[in-house]
C-alpha cells in the first residue's frame, strides 16, 4: 500500500509518524475466512483507531486487486437481491505461505531516524541550512503529533487495541524527542555547521 504520512488530529502533517498497511495485513485477515473489501476495511478501522483516517477506501481494494494478480487471493463475485454483486476474497495457499513467512520474520523496520539523520549531515556538509535549525522545526513537528496522538490515546476505552497501538505511537513519538535533543546538543556546539 502507499505510504502516507498522517497525524492522529487528521490532518497530513508534512512529516513525521506514517502509517503503512501491508499486503501481508490483508492477507491475515484472510486466513480466518474469506471476506469482501469493506468487511476488511472495517476490521482495519477498528484495529486503527482514530489511525484508520489515513487509510483511503480505496487503498484496501487496490491491495486485494494486487494480491489476486500476484497469485496470492482469489475473488469470486457474489450475487446480492438488493444490491451490486460483491468480489469475496479467499487465501491461496501461496498467500498462506506468505503470511505465515512475514509473521515469522521479526526483522524491525529501519531506524526511524535515518533519513532525517542524512538531512542533516548532507545540510551541513552542502552548507544549505543550518542542521541546529532544522532539529527545532523537527522538533515542532513532533510536539504537535505528539499532542494529537496523546488526545486520541485518552479518547479510546480502556483496553482497546487501538488504545494500545496508539500508546505505541506516543512512545515512538517520545523518544523520537529525546533523539531530536541530542541532535540539538550536537549540532548546537558545532561552531560551523
Amino acid at each position: 500500500m502507499e505510504v502516507r504520512a498522517v497525524d492522529v488530529s487528521g490532518k497530513e502533517p508534512s512529516s513525521g509518524y506514517r502509517l503503512r498497511v501491508v499486503q501481508e495485513v490483508l492477507l491475515a485477515l484472510l486466513a480466518k475466512e474469506a471476506s469482501y473489501g469493506y468487511q476488511l476495511r472495517a476490521q482495519l478501522q477498528l484495529a486503527l483507531g482514530p489511525l484508520a483516517d489515513a487509510l483511503n477506501a480505496g487503498q484496501v481494494y487496490v491491495t486485494l486487486n494486487r494480491l489476486e494478480k500476484a497469485g496470492l487471493a482469489t475473488a469470486e463475485r457474489v450475487g446480492q437481491s438488493d444490491r451490486p454483486d460483491r468480489k469475496v476474497y479467499r487465501l491461496t495457499a501461496a498467500g498462506h505461505e506468505r503470511v505465515v513467512e512475514w509473521l515469522g520474520d521479526m526483522s524491525w523496520p529501519k531506524a526511524a531516524p535515518t533519513e532525517f539523520h542524512l538531512k542533516l549531515v548532507a545540510a551541513a556538509a552542502a552548507g544549505l541550512a543550518n542542521p541546529a535549525h532544522l532539529v527545532d522545526a523537527q522538533r515542532h513537528a513532533v510536539l504537535v503529533e505528539l499532542a494529537a496522538a496523546q488526545r486520541a490515546a485518552l479518547t479510546e476505552p480502556h483496553g482497546s487495541v487501538a488504545g494500545l497501538l496508539l500508546e505505541g505511537v506516543v512512545l515512538r513519538l517520545q523518544a523520537d524527542l529525546t533523539w531530536l535533543d541530542a541532535c540539538a546538543r550536537h549540532w548546537s556546539s558545532r561552531k560551523e555547521p
